[in-house]
């Protein structure tokens, strides 16, 4: 079976300054991906869509309805260019237009993998990107790393590549940092907080979601699509910033589970709840603090230490307000050992 690979390109990488796409960019993502279409299963994540469209717009300012518009705009002349320059290559692509919801069930997860299966049975490539015409959400809740680190777990990936108009992680020299073993504080420190002119994301976002794919056995490469045969020596590890991924063989349950899912609330709770958790122990009503949101029995949860710092994500036994009711009664169970993720 082939590994599977997903890339992600986002709208700075795509697009000149004006907002059009770089038609020359789409062609080399092409000719560099046709070199690696027998090797891997691959899903594309573009994102670009809203940048494309929006210079259709009189008065654009950005507001919500008018990325839907744009994005409704775009989403066609994006995916007719990646139709013309793959199929130079012989290759076929698909449109898959994606929600975070599609990702907070299982079956309905399922059912996308196996469309995903019968494509890349058929030689096609699927070029994903966030539904945001009919999305109820704001947009970015759901930027495109969020949704390239969902499918790269969901689906299993090998590899997850996120192209960068800088090329990697830089250091405070301007240099690029060539590996990672762990992404902690002093990495993080490096992230420019501000966003592109352009995109929802920025290097804050692939951090985050880079650290995330990690700890689910995931390597990550951030790169740039401009540097040259950046996709095919990004892979090589020849370019870019690698990160290196953990040890674990979680079940394919739990990696979808460990993505986060479509996250319904959150618990906060106490040092001794999370060394039970730690030890693979179900979690008690009597070691949570504090419950956040609304969320129905079989949801997804977050959960959280004192700290405020993520831990584990889980599958909800019961309710947010029969948990809230049951906070201090013993053996009451929130979340069974096997419906958690340690993060």
């Amino acid at each position: 079976m082939k590994p599977i690979l997903v890339i992600k390109f986002g709208t700075a990488s795509l697009t000149k300054v004006n907002g059009e796409i770089n038609e020359a960019t789409i062609l080399e993502i092409a000719r560099q991906a046709a070199q690696l279409h027998d090797q891997y299963r691959m899903v594309l994540v573009s994102s670009g869509a809203v940048g494309a469209g929006k210079a259709y717009l009189q008065n654009y300012r950005g507001e919500l309805s008018q990325r839907k518009a744009a994005a409704a705009i775009g989403n066609p002349l994006l995916l007719g260019l990646y139709t013309k320059y793959f199929g130079a290559f012989g290759i076929p692509v698909a449109q898959s237009l994606c929600e975070r919801s599609h990702f907070a069930n299982r079956s309905q997860f399922l059912q996308l993998k196996q469309t995903y299966e019968t494509l890349w049975e058929n030689g096609v490539i699927p070029v994903a990107n966030e539904n945001d015409v009919v999305s109820d959400l704001e947009l970015k809740f759901s930027d495109n790393d969020e949704l390239a680190t969902l499918l790269a777990a969901g689906l299993g990936a090998d590899t997850l590549l996120f192209s960068t108009s800088v090329g990697g992680l830089l250091d405070h020299d301007g240099a690029i940092v060539p590996r990672v073993e762990h992404i902690d504080e002093s990495i993080l420190g490096l992230a420019d907080t501000s966003k592109t002119a352009v995109g929802l994301g920025g290097m804050v976002s692939k951090l985050s979601f880079a650290k995330r794919a990690v700890r689910m056995g995931i390597r990550v490469v951030i790169f740039g699509i401009h540097t040259p045969e950046g996709i095919l020596n990004a892979l090589k590890e020849e370019t870019g910033t690698v990160f290196t991924p953990e040890k674990v063989s979680l079940k394919a349950r739990h990696k979808w589970l460990g993505t986060g899912s479509l996250i319904a609330g959150q618990l906060r709770i106490d040092a001794g709840a999370v060394k039970a958790l730690r030890d693979r122990r179900s979690l008690l009503a009597v070691g949570i603090q504090e419950v956040t949101g609304e969320f129905d029995r079989g949801e997804v949860i977050e959960i959280r230490d004192e700290a405020a710092q993520v831990i584990a994500v889980a599958k909800a036994r019961e309710s947010s307000r029969v948990v809230a009711e049951n906070l201090k009664t013993q053996n009451f169970e929130v979340a069974h050992a096997d419906d958690i993720v340690l993060l």
